[in-house]
């Protein structure tokens, strides 16, 4: 991010504004206009300290988002993968399927967009969730060449994308929590 003037406070209001006009109107819809307007600032503002909208969706995306992987280390994986479904509460998990659903399409559309949310959520967390995984290896809980490895993150994304496609239910803590134990340990090789 770019060199700010902001307040943390500041920052975080402008990003709610974000993340509401986005539920409200989608990502297409979304302007910097309409951002300026509802958060009392410029568009010279906003521009300043993103480069566009883009950046300014998936910061706003990467600011809501409740637990990142970098910040757990229990000392095994199979807690470490506990500890990521324990730390979200439910009402935030169904805000944040929501707001995926809205960003669908606009991200298979939108090169930037795209870009932008490689940039600042998805390659941050795949590099957390890949070091997690680097040391149970490294402690031994985990074969090096255990197949399953690379397609972690893979499972875990598709437990939260496809329970509400498949069930029309929102992925919360405990169908996570349950979707780690049946799947994703024993993929790894790990007893439940």
């Amino acid at each position: 991010m770019r060199r700010t003037r902001l307040t943390p406070e500041r920052e975080a209001e402008l990003y709610e504004a974000v993340l509401a006009l986005l539920c409200e109107v989608g990502y297409d819809a979304l302007t910097m206009d309409a951002v300026a307007a509802r958060t009392h600032s410029s568009k010279a503002t906003l521009y300043r300290q993103w480069r566009g909208k883009p950046e300014l969706v998936a910061r706003a995306l990467r600011h809501n988002k409740p637990v990142s992987l970098a910040d757990i280390d229990t000392g095994t994986v199979r807690d470490d993968l506990r500890a990521m479904v324990c730390r979200a509460d439910t009402e935030r998990m169904e805000k944040d399927t929501a707001l995926m659903r809205g960003l669908g399409h606009a991200v298979h559309s939108n090169q930037d967009l795209h870009r932008a949310l490689r940039e600042v959520l998805i390659e941050p967390e795949l590099a957390a969730l890949d070091a997690m995984l680097r040391r149970a290896v490294v402690r031994g809980e985990l074969a090096a060449d255990n197949p399953a490895i690379p397609y972690v993150a893979h499972m875990m994304f598709g437990g939260f994308f496809a329970r509400p496609l498949i069930e029309d239910r929102p992925a919360d803590a405990d169908y996570l929590s349950h979707y780690i134990e049946a799947v994703i340990l024993p993929a790894l090789g790990l007893d439940p």
